[in-house]
């Protein structure tokens, strides 16, 4: 009797593809103080299809820009693959941060979810070929410009605003972290931030336009060269499997 209670209730709860959200699903849980599970395998036997992924697995939930912050709390769950446990990555966006700052940086750092608490997908079986590229930047020298190790250190002064944070954040000392920006700062021959002097050892620092723009190219060529990377790759390698 109440498993068609929670189904009427499910039903009327549909959005406009006539699909359950993910979020619905568990509000759903818990009003009728029912384990998630429980709520997707009715849906399933019902044939409602969950949409909308809080993870952002599939759907069309919006995005932000991933915080390397996120990523700390992430890696330390990740097996060998570089993916987490559904419930792990629910519970430190519950902890830490939020939902949407989750998706966010499971998508931008390439983390793939396993387990999905809603049985919407299951482990991929038998061995897969992956395509991994890693890019950087130098100069005539063989100097690192730009890169995703160091150039970590900029992505986070323009989260926190601050060098000290930052370095924390990465796990290293101040003066650590103010020699990486000065390596980086010679080798690209550019000002990349700006700091403001106060009582204080650092009052704030902030990127300088030149700094983000070149953040965003090198974000962009990444993207391109790890698209074309992986197109080319099933052309060449995985094209068997088409037949």
């Amino acid at each position: 009797m109440e498993d068609k209670k929670i189904l009427s209730y499910m039903r009327e709860m549909l959005n406009s593809n006539e699909k359950l959200d993910c979020g619905t699903a568990f509000k759903i849980a818990k009003k009728f103080s029912k384990n998630i599970e429980e709520i997707g395998k009715l849906a399933n036997e019902n044939n409602i299809r969950i949409d909308n992924c809080e993870l952002g697995q599939f759907g069309h939930l919006d995005f932000e820009k991933g915080k390397i912050e996120v990523l700390k709390e992430l890696e330390p769950k990740l097996d060998h693959k570089r993916r987490i446990f559904c419930e792990e990555a629910r519970d430190i966006a519950q902890k830490s941060c939020s939902l949407k700052s989750m998706r966010s940086a499971l998508k931008a750092y390439k983390i793939d979810v396993k387990y999905c608490k809603l049985g919407c997908f299951k482990e991929k079986k038998g061995k897969q070929f992956i395509i991994r590229t890693k890019t950087w930047i130098e100069n005539s020298d063989g100097d690192l410009l730009f890169g995703k190790g160091k150039t970590e250190l900029l992505e986070l002064i323009g989260q926190t605003g601050s060098l000290l944070h930052a370095s924390k954040l990465m796990g290293i000392n101040y003066k650590k972290a103010w020699m990486h920006l000065q390596v980086l700062q010679k080798n690209s021959q550019e000002i990349l931030v700006s700091t403001r002097q106060g009582r204080s050892k650092e009052s704030g620092t902030k990127l300088t336009p030149r700094a983000i723009e070149l953040m965003e190219n090198f974000a962009l060529l990444q993207k391109d060269i790890e698209e074309y990377a992986n197109k080319r790759f099933k052309e060449l390698f995985l094209k068997h499997k088409k037949n």
